[in-house]
């Protein structure tokens, strides 16, 4: 157990914690949150015992093993598999002890040495540590490569592996999907849902949060407050308390008037029926949504565009790759017309970022043609664009190159909805934060009124109120856009169509984003059976006797499997029978403008994320189910 009792924290002159009483158990999932600089990652320091309480005590069970990730990027020419394995303390010293006793020579190692590894699984400890990589994207032949051989991000998802490696009581993840792919995100929450120990993670992915924490605690106002459930119950909690807050309330009707606009425009415009349902749905969701993020500091939109040319950009029987090397990508054809909102799938390596250096510049079309309409304006938001930025000026100095003629004033007000404000604006940007050059970087993308959008991981470094922010500005945005990106919720909210981008090849993704971990599961089969060789037996001749006789026990062998998935299907039809019900019990609005209703509003918003997070795990369940049930038919 980790027990907090009358904490309180300084980092320098601030005080991030006042009086923090909280205790967690093993087996309990705790989402860190908070905004930046409001205390995270110096929890986790003081966990560590890297800094020390002002006041109050910490305490653990005795000889608790506290597992986290590095921060430093490794470094060595050990092979990556024993670097992962370097990670269970108890393994390297038994393996060492036994090395020793074999050294001395002439008599047997002692039986209690033996013991001691079949205790702690160290006969298994390098396929566990293969399993780990592997399921962090890793192919087979990685395990052997030096570490110095690796890039800085698969570097961190070797620490991530060896963090994980370890058999430890309490596990510390600080933004642990940072360098992952979509892939190695949802194997990720997999492993973690098994942790037997306390998990406490700090992340900005509401998804991955939802997926994996049963608990959130909210760093605000020097304060922790715990909440039960997960993030989504978590937002659905807090919008009811901030609704009880009479400043706050007006400003949530505000709000959700706002994106009401946004409902009816698009409701009735049939020659954007498609993109209307999708963004319909998840402007319906924005409304609950809304009031948990009301005192956010962030709030922009995106200018309208001067000009919204019919074609955009195309591509025709394009080869795309780097000089010198084999094409990544062949025979892609894509038409971005007015409109078009797409996402991009894919694991990290297969094409997704030289698609889009291909749409913004041009730079990796090797042959084929690229088509750009003369009012087609580009706003290109990549991780590397955040090294452009000059580091001695400062984020006005910036903005007055792309709007010269607006006040400073003007300024001041564009700036502020990105969370600069004061004299903050002044400040060279070269001491600045990843989350703070990210929001910069796209404040002066936004500022060019930009028709067509190419966003590669916008989302990284940006914390959970600017990524809500984020979300709204592109629902609302008019234009076309084209966005990579392992935030699931960001690629549901925003996108109405996904390619796949795999084999050398981008196709049309017909399935909807959370089909997406049941393909890339059918594509490991294939893959599976395709290196292995396999091929089915040829059945033996069976009389009709025989026949009867085995399908029945077949039958009989698959019926508690087949039970289970019937069941479920049973449980899911409920469910969403249930949340259809409260879909259109929040759709009233005389829900939302009569305040003595205020009581009856937070149940329903309580009882659908309640019922939503039911649906999502029998999902998970049913996939499960059902592909043991394929398995041994």
């Amino acid at each position: 157990m980790l027990s907090l009792s009358g904490i309180r924290l300084r980092r320098g002159r601030k005080v991030l914690f006042e009086n923090v009483s909280l205790q967690v158990h093993a087996g309990q999932r705790l989402g860190v949150i908070g905004a930046n600089g409001s205390g995270k990652s110096s929890l986790f320091a003081m966990l560590l015992g890297e800094l020390e309480v002002d006041d109050g005590d910490l305490a653990l069970n005795a000889g608790y093993v506290i597992a986290h990730v590095a921060q430093e990027s490794p470094h060595g020419s050990s092979p990556s598999i024993d670097y992962v394995m370097d990670g269970d303390a108890e393994l390297r010293s038994a393996q060492a002890d036994i090395a020793a006793s074999e050294a001395q020579g002439g008599s047997a190692v002692p039986h209690a040495l033996y013991e001691r590894m079949e205790n702690i699984d160290g006969f298994s400890a390098e396929a566990r540590a293969a399993r780990l990589l592997h399921g962090l994207g890793f192919a087979d032949a990685d395990t052997a490569r030096p570490v110095d051989a690796f890039s800085g991000g698969w570097r961190m998802r070797l620490n991530l592996a060896r963090a994980l490696m370890c058999r430890s009581d309490m596990l510390l993840l600080d933004e642990p999907t940072n360098h992952l792919d979509l892939p190695a995100i949802l194997w990720l929450e997999r492993w973690l849902k098994r942790y037997e120990g306390i998990l406490l993670v700090i992340s900005h992915d509401r998804d991955f949060l939802d997926q994996v924490c049963t608990r959130i605690a909210h760093i605000e106002h020097q304060e922790v407050r715990l909440f039960s459930g997960n993030y989504s119950q978590f937002e659905a909690q807090r919008a009811e308390q901030l609704a009880q807050q009479q400043a706050m309330f007006l400003r949530q009707q505000k709000d959700i008037k706002h994106i009401q606009t946004y409902v009816d425009r698009f409701r009735y415009k049939a020659s954007k029926a498609r993109q209307a349902q999708s963004r319909l749905k998840m402007l319906e969701r924005m409304q609950k949504i809304a009031p948990a993020h009301v005192d956010s500091p962030f709030r922009f939109h995106f200018l309208e565009p001067k000009k919204q040319p019919q074609h955009l950009l195309g591509l025709t029987d394009a080869v795309l790759g780097y000089e010198g090397s084999a094409p990544v990508l062949e025979k892609v054809v894509l038409n971005l017309s007015a409109g078009d909102r797409v996402g991009l799938l894919g694991v990290n390596g297969a094409g997704k970022s030289t698609l889009v250096k291909c749409l913004a510049s041009g730079s990796t079309l090797l042959s084929g043609e690229r088509v750009l309409s003369k009012d087609t304006k580009i706003g290109y938001f990549a991780q590397h664009q955040l090294e452009l930025l000059r580091p001695e000026q400062s984020p006005i100095d910036h903005l007055r190159v792309y709007a010269p003629a607006d006040r400073e004033q003007d300024h001041r007000n564009y700036l502020g909805r990105f969370g600069f404000s004061g004299e903050r604006i002044f400040d060279p940007v070269a001491p600045f934060s990843g989350g703070e050059k990210a929001r910069l970087v796209l404040a002066l993308m936004i500022r060019q009124q930009p028709n067509l959008l190419l966003l590669d991981e916008p989302t990284n470094h940006l914390d959970l109120e600017m990524r809500q922010a984020l979300s709204v500005a592109l629902i609302e945005y008019t234009g076309a856009l084209v966005v990579i990106s392992h935030d699931r919720h960001l690629l549901r909210s925003v996108c109405d169509e996904l390619l796949i981008v795999h084999d050398g090849i981008v196709d049309r993704f017909k399935r909807s984003l959370d089909e997406y971990p049941a393909w890339l599961k059918e594509r490991e089969l294939e893959q599976n059976n395709s290196e292995s060789g396999y091929v089915t037996e040829p059945k033996r001749q069976l009389n009709k006797k025989q026949q009867r006789q085995e399908q029945a026990q077949r039958r009989q062998r698959l019926k508690p499997m087949l039970d289970k998935v019937r069941e479920i299907e049973r449980q899911l039809a409920d469910r969403r029978s249930k949340l259809q019900t409260l879909d259109e019990s929040l759709a009233d609005e005389t829900l939302y403008a009569d305040q003595e209703r205020q009581a009856e509003l937070g149940q329903l918003v309580r009882d659908q994320a309640t019922v939503k997070s039911e649906i999502e795990s029998l999902e998970w369940d049913w996939l499960e189910a059902s592909e043991a049930l394929e398995s041994a038919s």
